[in-house]
């Protein structure tokens, strides 16, 4: 049979000769797996360090919004001698009146986790206390969870 095939020994062997000469150029299924494994390390710390730098900024939001929130509380004691009551709220700094036609504040915002923000006068350990119960929308709390209080901010202020 050999003999019957009329191609030369050079076209009879030449996909094996191509082959080895010229080796195909690719990936095998092993690198791939440790190029995905690396890539999913990766995003899996860029994900966690973005996560901590977003809990962050909303408590710097919730800190910032409390302290808002307190200088209103501050200019309606000015303006009216007392703090409003709890029944009242903080939804008192945003009516209109005769003294403030807007209103002290434009509106009463709501904390970064959409929760409304917990007045209560006389607070625990001022005349006032605003409070943002933080991610779990509850009393207590680590990391996202943390509750952050005007007192807290008060406290703060007097130590700087």
């Amino acid at each position: 049979m050999y003999w019957r095939d009329r191609r030369s020994f050079e076209q009879r062997n030449a996909a094996y000769v191509s082959s080895k000469a010229f080796p195909k150029k690719g990936f095998t299924l092993v690198e791939l797996m440790v190029v995905i494994v690396i890539i999913g390390l990766l995003s899996g710390v860029v994900t966690i360090s973005v996560r901590s730098y977003l809990i962050r900024s909303k408590q710097n939001i919730a800190r910032l919004e409390i302290s808002k929130i307190s200088q209103g509380l501050e200019t309606f004691y000015t303006t009216y001698d007392r703090y409003p009551s709890s029944q009242e709220g903080l939804a008192v700094l945003a009516q209109s009146s005769d003294d403030f036609v807007d209103g002290i504040i434009p509106f009463v915002p709501l904390d970064p986790w959409d929760n409304p923000y917990e007045y209560v006068s006389p607070g625990r350990s001022s005349a006032y206390e605003v409070t943002c119960y933080g991610a779990d929308n509850r009393e207590g709390g680590s990391g996202a969870d943390k509750d952050i209080t005007s007192s807290e901010l008060q406290q703060r202020g007097q130590q700087r």
